[in-house]
C-alpha cells in the first residue's frame, strides 16, 4: 500500500529558512545545531540564556567584517601614503564611501557637531550593510530580518539621540522638547497648551527610533519572503512535465533580478538607517 505524499508547504520552508534558530543549515550537505540551553547563567533564582542563536552568530560576523575591512583599509592607506602613492583600489573605495557617510550624512544632516557623532553614523551603516548582505550569500542569514536586532539598533539611536539632546540643551531646554511653548500664547493658555501637547511629543519620541526598526525589519524580511516564496513555486509544479522546466527557468530568470534589486535595498536600507539616525540628532541638538 502507497502512503500519500505529504504536500509541500511554502509557508514552513519560507519560515525555516528566515526565523532564528539554534542552528545553520548547510543543505543539502549537513546541519549544525547545539542546545538551546548550553550558556546558562544563574543568579539565585533567575536564570539568563546566553546561548547565541543563528542571528546572533551572523551578528558576531557582521562586526568581525566591520573590523576586518576598516583594519585592512587603514593599513593599505598608510602603506600608499608612505610611499607617496594616490590612494587606489578597494581602499580608495572605502576611503570614499567612509567621506560619503561622514561629510554627506553625519555633519551635512547634524551640523557642526556632526564629527562627533560621525564615527556613530559610520558604524551603524557599515554593520547594518554587512548584516543585510549576510543574507545574501549561500547558506547566509540576514540578522537585520529580526525584528529583535532592529529594535535593539534602533534603541541605541533613540538613546544617543535623547542623552546627547540633554547635553546640548540642558535640562531647561530638553524639557522644552517634551512641554513646548507656543509662540505668541503666554500665561494660563500658554501654559494647557504646553501640558497638552505633551503627550504628543513624548509620543513621537518613540514613534522615530520604532520607525526606524519596523523599516528595516519590513525590507530585509520582505525580499527573503518573495524570492522563496518564488522557489517554492517550482516545487509546487515539480510534476508538469515538461512545463515544470520552463517554469523553473522563468522562475529562476525573476528570482535572479530580484536577488539584483535585494543588493541595493541592502545598500539602501543601511543608508536610509544611517540618514534617519543623523537627522534624528540633528534634529535634537538644534531644538529650540
Amino acid at each position: 500500500m502507497m502512503l500519500a505524499q505529504e504536500p509541500f508547504n511554502i509557508g514552513e520552508m519560507v519560515l525555516h529558512h528566515t526565523a532564528d534558530a539554534y542552528a545553520i543549515n548547510f543543505e543539502p550537505f549537513f546541519e549544525v545545531h547545539w542546545s538551546p540551553t548550553a550558556w546558562l547563567l544563574h543568579f539565585g533564582s533567575f536564570e539568563l540564556n546566553m546561548t547565541p542563536t543563528k542571528h546572533v552568530i551572523f551578528l558576531m560576523l557582521a562586526a568581525l567584517l566591520v573590523f576586518l575591512t576598516m583594519w585592512g583599509t587603514s593599513r593599505a592607506l598608510k602603506r600608499q601614503r608612505a610611499h607617496e602613492q594616490a590612494p587606489k583600489g578597494f581602499a580608495a573605495a572605502m576611503e570614499g564611501l567612509v567621506l560619503f557617510v561622514r561629510n554627506d550624512i553625519a555633519i551635512a544632516n547634524i551640523g557642526h557637531d556632526g564629527a562627533k557623532f560621525a564615527p556613530f553614523i559610520m558604524t551603524l551603516f557599515f554593520f547594518i550593510l554587512y548584516a543585510n548582505l549576510l543574507g545574501l550569500i549561500p547558506w547566509g542569514s540576514s540578522p537585520t530580518g529580526n525584528l529583535a536586532v532592529t529594535a535593539a539598533l534602533a534603541i541605541m539611536v533613540f538613546l544617543v539621540v535623547e542623552i546627547a539632546g540633554m547635553r546640548k540643551l540642558g535640562f531647561k531646554g530638553y524639557m522644552g522638547t517634551i512641554f513646548p511653548h507656543v509662540p505668541g500664547l503666554e500665561g494660563i493658555g500658554g501654559t494647557v497648551m504646553s501640558i497638552g501637547m505633551a503627550p504628543i511629543e513624548i509620543l513621537g519620541k518613540f514613534v522615530k527610533p520604532f520607525a526606524l526598526a519596523v523599516r528595516l525589519f519590513g525590507n530585509m524580511t520582505a525580499g527573503h519572503f518573495v524570492i522563496l516564496s518564488l522557489f517554492g513555486i517550482v516545487f509546487l509544479f515539480g510534476n508538469l512535465g515538461v512545463w515544470s522546466h520552463a517554469i523553473g527557468v522563468t522562475t529562476a530568470a525573476i528570482v535572479t533580478g530580484i536577488m539584483l534589486l535585494e543588493l541595493f535595498v541592502a545598500f539602501l536600507q543601511a543608508y536610509v538607517f544611517a540618514l534617519l539616525s543623523a537627522v534624528f540628532i540633528g534634529l535634537m541638538q538644534h531644538e529650540h
